[in-house]
């Protein structure tokens, strides 16, 4: 027999891994050749990241190194990079503009408490039972939701306090656009058209780093009146923050909790997407456990020093393997080059205009839109496109904890509905099959007519759950005159759930009650542990077993004498 792997097998690191299997010069330099190349493309989309969430650029910064080095030091994947996401911006914006930075804080630590209790129970592989109409109208209602919070920087307009809801904030937009600020609209759409010609013409070119390095510099020369980060939001400090406690209120946590779980549910659902993305890239195989524990530490300790939440980043996560990376040393070493140049060159960074950044995330807008996976799912059933389109627009015009809801409880119920679909109820009868062969596509042609006067035949297909389990109560219902004898055949049901063993408890009492006996012929494992267990017991007189039909026949004579007689006549 192989040998069991013990438990905390499942949350070893892969950097110990990795140690373990060997690492030599080569892997350190490549590693440190990709946590730079990461490191470029995540300087600015974390200040863009933070920007948009409502928070100070230097927030997004500190997140990405604290967050991103704990993610790789402690994660179970070994190419993932981690840091602030755009999957998270509509839900910070908004628990900001609630209950102010401290209530972000908080939320942000009961987040890493529930992922680190996920990974605990086992939980990552939840993941792979995800819908996929779920994960796509979410994600792409967040792009919208990002296009919507860049307007104002995108046009420069003068609008003091901008609105978390999506409707009231196109009207705070539609009543400010005698405000655009020519300048600022121009600079923004010339770093966007920029950005759209190095991915198109360059796409190898670190094309954000580019677009917002020349974009400051024009604002420089041209000495353009747009906001830059430091006009807006002061000048970025160079030292690192102290961790710090928030004050713990139950009440506030209370009011916290449904934002609290939406960061744990898309810090999760995100890590291990990007995860699974980074296994196929590399031929890899990561812990999802693991890696949810890491999740939550590193949430935990951005909390503390007042950072963002933070999860695996999929484009920054295929651009560390893309640029050779080997190990986790890489995800690492991306958070400490970052941490270098808050250090070094935070003066330049005061420089950067705001239009560059809202430029920079109408990119990654368009990039969570996935506009093709859209139309693919638009292909689909209409129950999935249903859920798709529901999703959505829950996401942007509501709040993406009762879109995600929502969606899943619809897929659910579809999923429901198709399940009872394929269970089959039949009182087509071959009598001389046997059970073994209820699995055989041949035809089957109906011998009812053999069957004994006062006989009625069933066989259910497929699992007996809560969404078929009325049907079983039709049964009996559907004959004009109740049966003597009544066999259900169970053979091709493989499970059975407390619905359908309560539905199969009253299809009993029934048949006590109208004296009709009833057998049971080729009943599961499952099924007839789930039936002992709720109390359904064969008895000898209205409920008998049988091994398969055949048998069931041969009991004819011991449930209903009557029918031995008229078979005989």
């Amino acid at each position: 027999m192989p040998k069991q792997v013990p438990v905390w097998h499942l949350y070893v690191p892969k950097l110990v891994t990795t140690l373990r299997q060997g690492y030599g010069l080569d892997d350190l330099r490549s590693d440190l050749i990709a946590g730079l190349t990461v490191s470029i493309v995540a300087l600015p989309l974390s200040m863009a990241l933070a920007i948009a969430s409502g928070a100070s650029p230097a927030i997004g910064l500190h997140t990405a190194i604290i967050a991103g080095f704990l993610i790789s030091l402690l994660g179970g994947s070994r190419v993932q990079i981690g840091g602030p996401t755009a999957a998270f911006i509509p839900v910070v914006f908004g628990v900001i503009a609630t209950y102010g930075y401290d209530g972000l804080v908080m939320a942000t630590l009961m987040a890493a408490v529930m992922l680190i209790l996920a990974g605990l129970m086992r939980l990552g592989t939840m993941v792979r039972y995800m819908p996929q109409p779920v994960i796509t109208g979410f994600t792409a209602g967040i792009g919208v939701s990002i296009f919507s919070s860049q307007i104002k920087d995108l046009f420069g307009l003068d609008i003091a306090t901008l609105p978390a809801e999506f409707f009231a904030r196109w009207d705070t937009y539609f009543a400010h656009f005698d405000s655009i600020n020519p300048a600022a609209a121009g600079l923004a759409f010339g770093t966007l058209a920029l950005l759209i010609a190095l991915r198109r013409y360059r796409p190898k070119w670190p094309a954000f780093l580019i677009a917002v390095v020349l974009a400051t510099l024009a604002t420089l020369l041209l000495k353009l009146p747009v906001e830059t980060i430091v006009s807006h939001f002061g000048p970025i400090p160079r030292e690192f923050p102290l961790p710090h406690l928030p004050t713990f209120d139950l009440a506030r946590m209370r009011e916290l909790l449904p934002s609290a779980f939406t960061i744990a549910f898309l810090g999760g659902v995100e890590s291990l997407l990007s995860a699974v993305v980074s296994d196929g890239m590399i031929d890899g195989r990561h812990r999802s456990n693991c890696e949810l524990v890491a999740q939550g530490v590193a949430n935990g300790a951005s909390a503390l020093i007042g950072g963002l939440p933070a999860t695996g980043a999929i484009v920054r996560t295929a651009t560390n393997v893309r640029a050779g990376a080997r190990s986790p040393i890489a995800g690492m070493a991306h958070a400490v080059f970052i941490l270098i140049f808050v250090v070094i060159a935070a003066p330049l960074a005061n420089q950067v205009p705001l239009p560059a950044m809202a430029a920079l995330l109408l990119i990654v807008a368009w990039n969570m839109s996935e506009i093709e996976r859209i139309r693919q799912l638009m292909r689909s059933p209409v129950g999935d496109r249903m859920v798709l389109i529901v999703t959505f627009i829950l996401t942007v015009t509501v709040d993406l904890t009762v879109a995600v809801e929502v969606g899943v409880v619809l897929a659910a119920f579809l999923f429901m509905y198709r399940m009872s679909e394929i269970v089959a109820l039949e009182s087509h009868v071959d009598l001389v099959e046997r059970d073994v062969d209820d699995f055989n596509t041949a035809p089957r042609t109906d011998q009812r007519p053999s069957l004994p006067e006062g006989v009625e035949a069933y066989r259910v297909s497929g699992p007996l759950f809560f969404a078929v389990a009325n049907r079983i109560d039709d049964v009996l219902r559907a004959f004009g005159r109740p049966p003597r004898v009544f066999i259900l055949r169970l053979r091709q049901v493989p499970m059975i759930d407390a619905s359908g063993a309560t539905a199969i408890g009253n299809l009993v009492a029934r048949c006590r009650r109208d004296g009709i006996a009833l057998i049971f012929t080729g009943l599961q494992p499952q099924p007839a542990r789930i039936l002992s267990d709720m109390g359904v017991v064969a008895d000898g007189t209205t409920l008998r077993y049988a091994e398969d039909f055949a048998h069931a026949l041969s009991m004819l004579a011991e449930a209903d004498p009557q029918t031995t007689q008229a078979s005989a006549s």
